[in-house]
């Protein structure tokens, strides 16, 4: 328990923001480290999250033309010296293959043996090798647009690794388009980038701001790259998904070719975009609280759990029945198009113990049954999104026709609150002074400032400067006001309306 309340979760938010973040992901038995050094291991309740994200997503990706295909994990070193500018941001993240097999040295120790005539990068992302099949598969205008999605996981070496925000292996998603025409690429950019926005926002209950990342800020050989960014409970930005014009850029490396219908041999255009298993960490920092994880109804891997109160042997058995039946009414509920996820633990464990592990879980809504509610044929629910002790009683057929309502109040009560606490965090900072005052403050426990919203002239340099004296970087130039011209609050010169934040 903390020091200064009685809580699930030690230390609190206030009290360590960081620490607090670790104990969430434990309690709830999300993931855990592993033997290898900065990877993890997503647990199963965990996992389940991400097959939710992963499955509404996916459906997504299809409703909008593309279609799911696989890429080899390993990616021929000189595939990413084609292009500069990406091989430059990647090199440091890079793990490195340099041999074929194992084989036993003088000592008895295995030791690397059959030196490979070329380096293999284990994937940190696949431009270049898609790049190269892509090359194989377009020939004309008529294989245009192609449309490729690709569910895996990639490694980028992290030194400072943090479960579900930042590991050396981890889960995502990776869109790749090829198209005939400039304007068709960027349309199903600017397309992709909306659906992750959408998701965010309508699934997992976290408001986020779109925009376009600075020069500065931009993927690795992407003409532009667009984000959406998250204000988590410590007020610092968290890049949530991107989607990137990457021009011709990468067909010129990776020669992707087509005929025209006019008989011209042209260069594809093409994008790319992804989200990944950092979805989960945004979705514990966005929505949890002190006593643990809190879930959106449309991530829960169990919506509603029954827990059994048995205090007598003799009403054990009638108290089960009633359990199961309301769980099998309940299946017929729907929630989003499907059939409510519901649970009845009949685990051998103390009432208290169930209830405080569903609590730390975050599952929406929890209903305790016991012999007295048998006789008023009444349950008790609670809702995760209410405090621990906050009870209601209903009869069972009134309950049973109103969960679907219930869980829709829940989802829009877990985004109504992340929304007002974003723009509560979130200012418009009109001068030099008033920026430094801003992000100056001292991170009490880890907690920082906000959003700030300011004219900027997007210069790299001074954007440079600015991060390594503050720790503040551009997080994007939302969409919403892009068209503005403020002057920049740093140079007096006419800039672009951007938001500031500390990020992960």
């Amino acid at each position: 328990m903390s020091a200064n309340a009685k809580t699930a979760i030690s230390p609190t938010r206030s009290e360590d923001y960081a620490e607090w973040y670790q104990q969430v992901i434990k309690a709830a038995d999300l993931a855990e480290t592993s033997p290898v050094r900065g990877c993890m291991v997503i647990k199963p309740w965990g996992y389940a999250i991400w097959e939710r994200i992963q499955a509404e997503l996916d459906r997504r990706f299809k409703e909008t033309g593309h279609v799911n295909a696989y890429f080899p994990l390993f990616i021929p070193m000189s595939f990413l010296q084609k292009e500069a500018d990406h091989v430059d941001g990647f090199a440091k993240e890079c793990a490195v293959v340099t041999h074929s097999r194992l084989e036993a040295g003088p000592d008895g120790k295995l030791v690397p043996a059959g030196p490979l005539e070329e380096p293999l990068i284990v994937r940190p992302t696949s431009e270049t090798i898609i790049g190269e099949l892509f090359a194989r598969w377009v020939q004309s205008y008529r294989d245009l647009p192609l449309l490729i999605n690709q569910w895996a996981n990639v490694v980028r070496w992290e030194m400072r690794t943090r479960l579900f925000l930042r590991t050396a292996e981890f889960l995502w998603q990776e869109g790749h388009t090829a198209h005939a025409t400039a304007a068709e690429a960027m349309e199903e950019t600017r397309k992709m980038l909306g659906v992750y926005a959408d998701f965010a926002d309508k699934y997992m209950a976290m408001p986020v701001v779109v925009g376009e990342k600075t020069a500065g800020e931009r993927f690795p050989g992407a003409v532009n790259t667009f984000s959406i960014e998250a204000m988590m409970q410590d007020r610092r930005a968290l890049q949530a998904g991107t989607s990137h014009f990457l021009g011709q850029n990468f067909s010129r490396s990776s020669n992707i070719k087509f005929l025209s219908s006019e008989g011209v041999e042209e260069l594809a255009w093409t994008t790319s975009w992804g989200v990944s298993t950092r979805l989960v960490g945004g979705l514990i920092m966005t929505h949890s609280d002190d006593d643990g994880l809190v879930l959106p109804p449309t991530l829960a891997p169990s919506q509603v759990v029954i827990l059994p109160v048995t205090p007598k042997e003799e009403t054990r058995d009638a108290v089960l029945a009633a359990c199961d039946q309301l769980a099998a009414e309940l299946r017929q509920q729907t929630f989003g198009g499907e059939p409510l996820r519901v649970q009845v633990d009949k685990r051998d464990l103390r009432g208290g113990e169930k209830t405080w592990g569903w609590i730390k879980k975050g599952v929406p809504i929890r209903i305790e049954i016991g012999p007295r509610d048998l006789e008023k044929d009444a349950v008790c629910f609670c809702r995760r999104d209410r405090g621990a002790k906050d009870k209601q009683f209903t009869d069972r057929s009134s309950f049973v026709a109103a969960v679907s309502k219930e869980l829709e109040s829940i989802q829009a009560c877990l985004h109504a609150r992340a929304l007002a606490f974003r723009d509560s965090n979130s200012v418009e900072v009109g001068s030099e002074e008033e920026f430094k005052a801003f992000f100056a403050q001292p991170a009490d426990a880890g907690i920082h400032g906000g959003f700030a919203y300011a004219g900027f002239c997007c210069d790299p340099e001074l954007e440079d400067q600015i991060a390594k004296a503050y720790k503040v970087t551009v997080r994007n130039i939302p969409l919403a006001t892009a068209d503005e011209t403020p002057t920049c609050i740093f140079t007096g010169k006419p800039g672009r309306r951007v938001v500031f934040a500390k990020a992960y």
